[in-house]
């Protein structure tokens, strides 16, 4: 929840996504219409699908048990490098050196003043050398890390601009992100839509004159093949 939304928003969402789903075996066996309308609001939606996705894997592969292992958690849907070894290493206090934005922050800030264009190659090996050797320390360790990146430099000009990774968030507002949000938030008020009821819907909302029904039928498509959407003859409906 915590990857590209904000404190405070997770901080309202979190508990009331346990409510509505507190076991991994809930989540696993839920319409996804349920965890979207649970998730709405947190943005990017395909983060929710995946999040039921992993359930059911963990549920299916795993005894309903999340695994331990980095390698198992890295092939879950929706978790990569860096969340396999976040959960890892939070969950479990099995550390490896892993990279986030704020763990980004504090590396460039400490040990790349001038350089520019750092890899996470880079501030892995950095961290590779600086984590503390005994693995009952490792955990507070990234979490510290994370707060001095977060509060202790926040007034200081963003290091990150100097990552490699580094690129200026686009607007949302009239964007694709947008448009798939909206047509998210269409289905779970109304249930079902033609493409062009969507257009309508999001023409008068967005105000953009030079949207077209096409627009909307190519960001269904996407929704479609990633398994937000599915097709009922005319009709869209959430998978």
């Amino acid at each position: 929840m915590l990857q590209q939304t904000q404190i405070a928003r997770v901080l309202i969402k979190y508990p009331r996504f346990l409510k509505a789903f507190p076991a991994i075996q809930s989540l696993a066996a839920s319409p996804l219409r349920r965890v979207l309308s649970v998730w709405h609001g947190m943005g990017y939606n395909r983060r929710g699908l995946y999040l039921q996705q992993a359930a059911r894997e963990i549920v299916k592969k795993h005894k309903g048990k999340i695994p331990k292992d980095i390698q198992a958690l890295d092939a879950l849907p929706g978790i990569g490098p860096y969340s396999a070894r976040a959960i890892a290493c939070f969950a479990h206090g099995v550390c490896e050196p892993f990279v986030e934005t704020n763990i980004r922050r504090a590396i460039i800030h400490e040990f790349f003043p001038r350089k520019k264009n750092i890899t996470d190659k880079e501030i892995l090996l950095i961290l590779q050398q600086i984590q503390p050797l005994t693995s009952n320390l490792q955990r507070e360790w990234y979490w510290a890390l994370m707060d001095y990146g977060r509060d202790a430099l926040k007034h200081l000009p963003n290091a990150n601009r100097k990552s490699k990774r580094y690129a200026k968030q686009s607007q949302f507002e009239g964007s694709p992100r947008y448009i798939r949000a909206k047509i998210i938030s269409y289905l779970i008020a109304n249930k079902k839509a033609t493409v062009y009821e969507l257009y309508l819907s999001l023409a008068k909302d967005m105000h953009l004159p030079d949207m077209s029904e096409s627009d909307v039928e190519t960001s269904v498509s996407h929704m479609a093949r990633e398994g937000l959407v599915k097709r009922q003859g005319t009709f869209l409906t959430i998978a």
